[in-house]
């Protein structure tokens, strides 16, 4: 849901030097097959099909109404919700109490509350600095005893690596596991975990959830997104691995033994099941330096409940016998704190987490182009691009913020395309360096056919940039208008 700025217009109504002819198309889509059939010839100038992987900067996010886990009650919610959780929390303590009791030593975090954004939802938690921190202090050490990992849940590691390799996911196992204990209701050591987790109904720091639990409706705010048909085939993805559950069950012993009678897809239909995924989706850790077996792990005080920020590097790290926070950053007693998310665009961020990150230094929009494979003179431009570090299916890597830079690297690639006489060629296989002649009216069909290209995509989008802007400003407008009511987070993340 990114749009390009307008400074990129004056860019494309420039002719610049140099030379080409090639063809774009959506990471998804194989361009060759696209565009195979276009003519090639100085009269006919074939039209680009270009798309690529969108994100908008703004924090655009949206939660669904329905429960994560594992189809958690909606009793859990409301006055009545509020008189069992106090009776829990007399019985149980929170969740930092319960890790105390159960091998945590102390740290210098705490839970902390922020209401959520729909008021038939309780307040989300998360964690605080309890005391100053100073950059190299270490947060808190969870250990093992308390973190789930594969390694745990099919009680061998062997059985662990062969089920991740050729079945299923690490997170449809993590998810498994947990439908499983949660079904044991305060019999589970893991209930008060467990608990907390249908607390945040896997919506993170910013009470959200992914698009993958978005209502049809809500997913029509990403019409003209690629982003869109991600979250379709991810879906389609989790549902291709709830079918082969039974499998995993039989095969992983410890499963099998503890749960006898509960074949998975008997016990949990699909949807209880892509709550569970997404939910443990949002908050799995990625550990490094461990084993197979151990490297996708649920730690008690992790994510949902630490923020993820993309200009972060604190990261959770396994350490002998713990997973442990070394912050990067200097904090103030109450302050939340933050990890790192790793390297992704925003596209990932919405999709895995429901969120944006609008200082995320590694957004982008990546714009696939490829020489036409029916071009006379396709090998020979092969070879030019070969020789400049170009492939015959490019990406280019457009970062916000640097639009211009992008383009400018990529029009002698997209001049070589242009090149249609054998003269020409001979010289550019001749030229030192990615300089392609070409005519000034070549030039000016292609910067035209690229800036066609942002605004066809552009037209795509069910509404204009400044129409969402408006939009996410006028707060009473949507809510009593046509803003579905699961959508109202995005009003107000808009002011963070």
């Amino acid at each position: 849901m990114y749009s390009p700025p307008m400074e990129l217009c004056p860019l494309l109504d420039t002719c610049l030097p140099s030379p080409s002819r090639c063809y774009f198309s959506s990471p998804s889509h194989p361009p060759l097959l696209l565009l195979s059939k276009l003519p090639v010839s100085p009269r006919t100038i074939p039209r680009f099909s270009i798309a690529f992987s969108p994100t908008r900067r703004r924090n655009v996010c949206s939660a669904s109404s329905s429960d994560t886990l594992v189809a958690g009650s909606r009793k859990e919610d409301g006055k009545t919700g509020e008189a069992l959780t106090k009776k829990e929390d007399d019985e149980f303590g929170d969740l930092k109490a319960w890790m105390h009791k159960n091998g945590l030593p102390p740290c210098k975090v705490v839970l902390q509350e922020k209401p959520s954004h729909d008021r038939n939802h309780r307040p989300i938690h998360y964690v605080a600095a309890s005391e100053v921190l100073e950059v190299g202090d270490v947060a808190f050490s969870v250990p093992n005893s308390l973190v789930v990992t594969l390694e745990r849940v099919l009680g061998n590691e062997t059985v662990a690596e062969l089920l991740t390799t050729n079945k299923l996911s690490e997170l449809a196992c993590l998810a498994l596991y947990l439908m499983y204990e949660k079904k044991q209701g305060k019999k589970s050591f893991w209930y008060p975990y467990i608990r907390e987790l249908d607390r945040q109904r896997g919506r993170g720091q910013l009470a959200v959830e992914s698009p993958l639990l978005w209502s049809e409706d809500e997913l029509d705010y990403l019409s003209g997104s690629p982003t869109k048909k991600e979250v379709l085939e991810r879906a389609e993805g989790i549902k291709k691995e709830y079918n082969e559950l039974d499998t995993v069950w039989f095969m992983a012993g410890s499963l099998f033994q503890q749960y006898p009678y509960d074949i998975p897809t008997e016990a949990f239909s699909f949807e209880i099941f892509k709550q569970a995924f997404v939910a443990v989706q949002s908050c799995v850790v990625h550990l490094q330096k461990v084993s197979l077996a151990r490297r996708f792990a649920l730690v008690p005080l992790g994510p949902p409940l630490l923020a993820y920020r993309s200009n972060c590097k604190a990261m959770l790290t396994a350490v002998d016998g713990a997973v442990e926070l070394v912050v990067d950053r200097p904090y103030k007693a109450g302050e939340s704190i933050a990890v790192w998310c790793g390297p992704q665009p925003n596209s990932k961020l919405l999709l895995n987490y429901g969120f944006v990150d609008e200082d995320n230094p590694y957004d982008r929009l990546i714009v696939e182009a490829a020489l036409n494979t029916e071009d006379p003179q396709y090998q020979d431009k092969r070879m030019v691009a070969q020789r400049n570090s170009r492939l015959s299916i490019q990406a280019f890597n457009v970062y916000a913020g640097k639009e211009k830079e992008a383009v400018l690297d990529m029009l002698p690639y997209l001049r070589l395309g242009y090149v249609t006489d054998p003269s020409e060629m001979q010289s550019v296989i001749s030229s030192q360096g990615p300089v392609c002649p070409v005519s000034p009216c070549m030039e000016r069909a292609m910067l035209e056919q690229v800036a066609d290209y942002f605004k066809r995509r552009l037209a795509g989008y069910p509404t204009t940039l400044s129409e969402d802007e408006s939009l996410l400003t006028d707060v009473t407008r949507s809510h009593s208008v046509s803003m579905p009511c699961s959508l109202c987070p995005l009003i107000e993340i808009s002011k963070l």
